[in-house]
């Protein structure tokens, strides 16, 4: 559980954030950055992580920010989900957020505590990942830009916003998340693909410990000299290690359904 006892701070610049991150570390006090809290909450509850402080970033303005310009779609990180959903302005997101547990959990559950999370789920992240965006980091050394696919955080760092360009935004798309039994529970699976420049793009999370999008997956799936099923037996060949082999699915089970997704895929994009 969560200690009886818990040090609360909302600080309202960036600055001043990750300073007292690294102040409240030296002091021993286990800090944590809260934006929705969910996932701290549940984790706390089964013992995991226990914080003994909590720097609320909700209060400072860049996390805040939620924009489209001509040019890009700026999401700061502690955007709810069920925002961006009815916001809508990157519909493959919306496709695949509103999978993520029920409405009144996405109500708290933030874009940037999905994809920071230590839940290695993060189906979130995966539309990032094929739309190239960049994400705006914050430490002692100040703020830094960098792609989505290099993101991540060492101990005190911040998400701070997620930038997409807008050409990305209206891009035939595809997305299904399989889950073993159950239409609740987490998944075995969540997929998600578009097509860019006559090219598929595919993005994953639940097949590895961690979400991934693989070029060499997209190179193979993409080679319209091959039939469909030579195009994703050879995409296969490319799944990165270790793929996942536990009480919700086997190794060789969830090979099985990538390989149905897969054919999916190619079937909805071909004509896109």
């Amino acid at each position: 559980m969560l200690p009886a006892y818990v040090e609360y701070y909302r600080p309202a610049k960036l600055r001043e954030a990750v300073e007292l991150f690294q102040k409240l570390k030296q002091a021993n006090k286990e800090p944590m950055y809260w934006s929705g809290g969910t996932e701290i909450l549940t984790l706390g509850r089964l013992n995991i992580d226990t914080p003994r402080s909590i720097i609320d970033i909700k209060g400072i303005p860049e996390t805040m920010v939620l924009e489209k310009t001509s040019r890009f779609l700026k999401v700061g990180a502690v955007i709810p989900l069920t925002t961006l959903e009815e916001e809508n302005s990157f519909p493959l997101l919306t496709e695949v957020s509103s999978g993520i547990a029920d409405r009144t959990a996405r109500n708290k559950i933030t874009i940037g505590g999905n994809i920071c999370g230590k839940i290695f789920y993060r189906e979130a992240i995966l539309p990032f990942l094929l739309a190239d965006s960049q994400v705006v980091i914050a430490d002692l050394q100040g703020v830094k830009e960098v792609p989505i696919n290099e993101l991540k955080l060492e101990e005190g760092q911040l998400l701070v916003t997620i930038q997409t360009d807008t050409d990305f935004l209206q891009l035939p798309f595809t997305a299904q998340k399989i889950r073993k039994q159950w239409e609740t529970g987490y998944p075995l699976i969540t997929a998600a693909a578009v097509k860019a420049a006559g090219r598929i793009r595919v993005a994953f999370s639940g097949l590895c410990p961690f979400p991934f999008r693989s070029l060499e997956m997209e190179k193979e799936l993409s080679s319209l000299d091959e039939t469909l099923e030579n195009r994703v037996d050879r995409a296969l060949k490319h799944v990165p290690e270790p793929i996942l082999d536990d009480i919700e699915g086997s190794r060789e089970y969830r090979l099985f359904v990538l390989r149905n997704l897969l054919m999916d895929f190619l079937h909805e994009l071909e004509g896109a």
